[in-house]
Parts: structure tokens; C-alpha cells; sequence
């Protein structure tokens, strides 16, 4: 069990019976008034972002969330087939709803790190930075590029970004996987 203040960022609580990622926590105390942990806590099973306010004689239960390794296969029709990484036989399909923004950032044959909670997969985490193919790139126009000029191009997953007019197909970039956004050219 955790106390109140013991509720930080990046913790796993059971709250309301479900488990939750704690994405931003502040003790404080009002005037007179005994100590509050006002946090911010995110559903790993909805994504659904709540404010709560636990105060001084509240107690939580962390949550046990395990990590197993997977390797990403394939999608087919909005179904996305994983394997065990040690074992490719044993394949088993993800809802997009679980493995949300991630999805577009998939590679095939790329392993990634999923959370189980009761022995069920609730959500995958990717590498921070992947390095993804562009596939398709226009030409860099000229002109209004004072303020750092961008254009769209797309990677080898299908997903569109905005990168610096400099990069053209087939180079190969680092993309923040949590912001969806390029960092630089590898």
C-alpha cells in the first residue's frame, strides 16, 4: 500500500479498480489545512486522464503490472497479430483501443515491451526513438523558410510527419514515439 505522498509520477495505482499510471503529482498544504496530493492519473485500460485529490489518511494499492517482451508481425484489417519474442508460434491479435497511438509507429519484426495486469495485455511501450524509412518526399520548395520551413513526408509505416525541408526520400530518421515528432537524421 502506498500513502498519500507516496503517489509520484510514473507510479501504478489501483484506483477505483482499475489501474492507473500516475502522470503528474503536487503536495500541498492550504492555510491551516492538513497536506493534499493533488495528481493526475491516467486509465491504462481507456486512456481516460483523471484529477484526484488524495489526502492524508488515504492509502493506495500499487498496481502489479508485469512486462513481457512481444514481437510485432503484421496488421491485417485493423488487427494487429504479435508474437511471444522467443516463441513465434505462440501468436495472439491486439484491438488498436489497446495498443492506441503506438500503433502507428509499428514495424514488422520490431520487438516491443507489453504491460499485462491480471495477466492480460492492457498496452505496449515502444522505444522512445525508433529510426523509420521516408518513403515519400516532395521537393523542398523556396520561399518562406524564415522561420524553419517543414514539409510532410511518410514513413515506412504509412504515418505522416513533419520533418525539415533538407530530408528526402529514403533517408532514414529518429522519431519521438511518445510526441510523434522528428528529431534528427540518423
Amino acid at each position: 500500500m502506498l500513502e498519500y505522498s507516496e503517489i509520484k509520477e510514473g507510479k501504478y495505482i489501483v484506483f477505483e479498480g482499475e489501474p492507473y499510471e500516475v502522470i503528474g503529482s503536487h503536495v500541498f498544504r492550504k492555510q491551516q489545512r492538513k497536506p493534499v496530493n493533488a495528481s493526475k492519473l491516467r486509465s491504462l485500460l481507456t486512456g481516460r486522464i483523471v484529477e484526484h485529490s488524495f489526502h492524508a489518511s488515504d492509502k493506495v494499492e500499487e498496481a502489479d503490472i508485469d512486462r513481457k517482451e512481444v514481437k510485432y508481425l503484421y496488421t491485417n484489417k485493423d488487427e494487429y497479430w504479435f508474437a511471444e519474442a522467443n516463441d513465434a508460434s505462440k501468436r495472439f491479435k491486439l484491438s488498436e483501443e489497446i495498443i492506441g497511438p503506438a500503433a502507428k509507429f509499428l514495424k514488422p519484426n520490431i520487438l516491443v515491451v507489453s504491460m499485462l495486469f491480471d495477466e492480460k495485455i492492457i498496452g505496449l511501450k515502444l522505444p522512445i526513438k525508433m529510426e523509420l524509412k521516408v518513403t515519400e518526399a516532395h521537393e523542398a520548395t523556396k520561399g518562406n523558410t524564415a522561420q524553419g520551413a517543414t514539409k510532410s513526408v511518410v514513413l515506412e509505416t504509412g504515418t505522416e510527419i513533419q520533418v525539415p525541408m533538407f530530408i528526402k526520400e529514403g533517408d532514414v530518421i529518429r522519431v519521438n514515439t511518445e510526441t510523434g515528432q522528428y528529431t534528427d537524421r540518423v
